[in-house]
């Protein structure tokens, strides 16, 4: 069994962190962090599959590669991406200074930053904001360090829970930052979790991985994946649980609770969608396979005209069954259902009749369920979106201005 606590990133033992301002935000806002482990931690990590993957990325993927890490570094208001060769030095410039601040090896720090592509990072600014970050290292810093990851966000993403593994008490929390260029394909825009557990770095990789598959590779805002995605996560065992070294009960209990922190995390990105007014919940059942259930749930969470149907609180059902015709999963028409909230609409392939002041009510709330059945088999899959709005298109509109 597990529970949710209070608590930030910091909550594990042996975890401190940092967000400062660095001035690298036009907004003035906290722009640097630092999370570090006071001891050398198991690590893992996945990553972005957009070929145009960030030098911060390509850094980290090496980190994650060698299975032990001690420190994350992050900067927001600047990607670092499509930067060149500029861009790799800049990225392991920052993992350099970090790691000879903390005594530590440079391999053994993740490299992750978000903003802007196609924009050097303000290195002078840059390399004074870690210094600043690492002389305020804390256990009470983990709420600024979440705060200091943000770009578009309109709040901070974060959660921690607590297990019991070998009888000895073993804490997992996390942080996030996304709201728009949100269509993960590995990971979320940026995603750092820390636990205290014991655990190799090898099942370390595979809960990580098993966990991203179900939460953050479940959500969609916009279907841009992003060039800057990185999901890591940070095991320094001082918590002092028996080593999980196989797939024993300690490993799929630790397992389950590293995927409610990402279903967590995952589903407050999707809420906080640029401009979103509803959060939407989508479950594709009776598919040939989970991958096909998938394909469909996305194709519904990626149509504009769904988007901003749901936006205009518009019943348009049609929309719906028309992303899901083209989504390329099989389909049996004739034996296809849908309901919103609830709500049957349609039944065989074909609209039925259903009360329609019942189905504008949920249509006005913020929180709508939709599920749709293929009449194929018995997977299912549930993905988590949000709807376009006027503000959607303002944000992104002006984005680079």
């Amino acid at each position: 069994m597990f529970e949710k606590i209070n608590g930030s990133i910091t909550t594990p033992k042996g975890f401190k962190a940092a967000g400062i301002k660095a001035g690298i935000k036009k907004s003035g806002k906290e722009d640097v962090a630092i999370i570090y482990s006071t001891v050398p931690a198991a690590a893992a990590g996945v990553f972005t599959l957009n070929t145009m993957a960030a030098a911060p990325v390509v850094v980290s993927r090496k980190v994650a590669d060698k299975g032990q890490a001690s420190a994350i570094v992050v900067n927001s208001g600047c990607a670092n991406a499509c930067t060149g060769t500029q861009g790799l030095t800049d990225a392991g410039a920052m993992a350099a200074l970090t790691a000879e601040l903390l005594n530590i090896q440079a391999d053994q720090v993740f490299v992750a930053s978000t903003g802007i592509i196609g924009v050097n990072l303000p290195m002078e600014k840059l390399n004074a904001g870690i210094k600043k970050a690492v002389a305020q290292l804390s256990e009470e810093g983990g709420v600024k360090a979440g705060q200091a990851i943000l770009t578009t966000d309109t709040f901070p993403k974060s959660c921690a829970y607590e297990l019991t593994l070998g009888g000895v008490s073993v804490k997992i929390a996390g942080i996030a930052k996304g709201s728009g260029m949100i269509h993960p394909n590995m990971a979320t825009m940026l995603g750092f979790i820390t636990t205290d557990a014991a655990i190799s770095a090898p099942l370390l990789k595979q809960a990580l991985t098993d966990a991203v598959n179900v939460s953050f590779n479940m959500i969609s805002v916009d279907g841009d994946t992003s060039t800057n995605d990185m999901v890591s996560v940070l095991a320094n065992g001082a918590a002092g649980n028996p080593l999980i070294d196989s797939m024993n009960d300690d490993y799929q209990a630790f397992a389950a609770v590293l995927k409610q922190v990402c279903t967590e995390l995952a589903q407050l990105v999707a809420r906080d969608g640029e401009g979103a007014t509803k959060f939407l919940e989508l479950t594709v059942t009776g598919a040939a396979s989970f991958a096909e259930a998938k394909q469909a749930a996305m194709a519904i969470a990626k149509s504009p005209l769904v988007k901003t149907a749901f936006f205009g609180q518009d019943p348009n059902w049609g929309r719906i069954i028309c992303a899901v015709g083209y989504s390329g999963a099989q389909v049996v028409p004739e034996k296809t259902t849908m309901a919103i909230g609830g709500i049957p609409i349609v039944k065989q392939g074909m609209g039925t009749s259903y009360d329609e002041q019942a189905l504008r009510a949920v249509m006005a709330e913020h929180d709508i369920k939709v599920t749709v059945d293929l009449g194929v088999g018995e997977a299912q899959a549930t993905v988590w979106s949000c709807d376009f709005s006027y503000e959607y298109v303002k944000i992104n509109g002006e984005y680079h201005t």
